[in-house]
């Protein structure tokens, strides 16, 4: 009985029950969606595939320079140097104490020379503007030279001044001097200079 029909109409009729219209429409924007897909993972990839390549290459500058790094450093001259620079740096750092020792010092003796020289100028030029007993140029010269660290002691049967006991308290040392009157004022004057 089917066949009794025309075979094309029978198709021409089923297909025109069909409506494909829309399917065939979502079929082409599917495609084009598919091939703007393809397209920007391929320049996606195309992009990836370049920055690996920069990367690859910096990757070997910088192992090259680190190898070559490697190969320049000497774990010896390194080491000299190191004991050398902590050796000056502790060299320094006694230098610095030392001297900050030194200044302490100077700052004493400034202060003991500035109250010597506040009681010469209360005594005035001529030494006499103010009278005590007792106070004539021996006392003075003594006092002076007891700053100083210098103590001066007189034969008690003369009574002249003929020993001095020099003190330095920067070396710790002390030295007894007799004084003979063959030598000169200035060679015993030099001679207590050179030993404070």
């Amino acid at each position: 009985m089917l066949l009794d029909e025309d075979p094309a109409a029978l198709i021409a009729q089923c297909t025109s029950h069909f409506k494909i219209s829309n399917d065939t429409a979502s079929l082409l924007r599917i495609g084009d969606s598919l091939s703007t897909l393809s397209t920007f993972r391929t320049q996606h990839l195309q992009s990836i595939q370049s920055s690996l390549s920069a990367l690859n290459r910096t990757h070997q500058t910088l192992s090259a320079n680190h190898n070559h790094t490697l190969a320049q450093h000497n774990p010896t001259n390194h080491a000299a140097e190191i004991l050398r620079l902590d050796t000056a740096k502790f060299k320094i750092a006694k230098q610095a104490s030392d001297l900050e020792i030194e200044g302490e010092r100077l700052q004493q003796d400034l202060g003991r020379l500035g109250g010597v020289a506040s009681e010469l100028e209360e005594e005035g030029v001529e030494g006499g503007a103010v009278e005590r007993p007792g106070d004539d140029a021996t006392v003075l010269k003594l006092k002076l030279y007891r700053t100083l660290g210098i103590d001066v002691e007189a034969d008690p049967t003369t009574g002249e001044y003929n020993k001095a006991i020099i003190r330095n308290a920067a070396k710790g040392d002390v030295h007894v001097v007799n004084i003979d009157p063959k030598f000169s004022r200035h060679f015993y004057t030099n001679y207590f200079w050179r030993t404070m």
